[in-house]
């Protein structure tokens, strides 16, 4: 049996990262790597700011420091990706950002895609990583719901802004996969699939389905 993989929830909410937890269910296969969902009690409620960003790092790379013997990928399950870049150069194993990862998928699954995102303070601090992934001539927006972290939980009010936001980005902007842009999102990937019509991503499915072909291909040091 190959070690575990690790999803860090860089927020502190174990709401989300029971979410996360339960959209693992079809990754979780027999003879692949068992997949641990954990929440960095030290995060903030949500990560919205760039400071929220720049706040989360230090304790994730405690965390994954702590792991590293016994993990065989680690995913950062948040959009923003939050210390990304401190962990690969820490650690061994590989290391996925959510975002990246739903991004990269998405381009796989469409010719132009759209994002979901809670608040608009968040979507400037996007907007900069798909700029430095060389990714804006397939991008065709990115679109808030308006709520935050917490009031994700709201199910039926969640849903529905989601569908009208989904939808703006389908009929007005083009979109024809759509990127949900927050882990907290992680229920509502299969009902607003039905009610696009079109793909949508889940990134933190995304990006361990990754780190599962990773593992199981022995690409773990590449």
């Amino acid at each position: 049996m190959k070690p575990p993989i690790y999803v860090i929830n860089p927020n502190s909410s174990e709401v989300v990262t029971a979410g996360i937890d339960a959209a693992m269910a079809p990754l979780r296969m027999a003879g692949g790597p068992e997949i641990r969902c954990l929440t960095l009690a030290e995060g903030p409620p949500g990560i919205v700011t760039h400071l929220d960003v720049q706040s989360v790092a230090q304790p994730l790379a405690r965390r994954a420091d702590a792991l590293a013997a016994e993990a065989s990928a680690f995913v950062i399950a948040c959009y923003s990706d939050p210390g990304l870049y401190v962990l690969r150069e820490r650690v061994k194993q590989p290391v996925l950002g959510i975002g990246e990862c739903g991004v990269l998928t998405a381009l796989t699954l469409g010719e132009r895609f759209g994002v979901i995102a809670i608040l608009d303070p968040s979507i400037p601090r996007h907007l900069r990583s798909y700029g430095a992934m060389g990714v804006m001539g397939r991008f065709a927006g990115e679109l808030a719901i308006g709520l935050n972290v917490q009031e994700l939980a709201q199910y039926d009010r969640t849903l529905a802004r989601m569908t009208e936001v989904g939808r703006r980005l389908r009929d007005e902007r083009g979109a024809d996969v759509i990127v949900m842009g927050c882990a907290g999102m992680a229920a509502y990937r299969a009902p607003l699939q039905q009610a696009l019509g079109i793909a949508v991503v889940e990134p933190t499915q995304a990006a361990v389905g990754m780190a599962i072909a990773r593992v199981q291909l022995g690409w773990e040091g590449c």
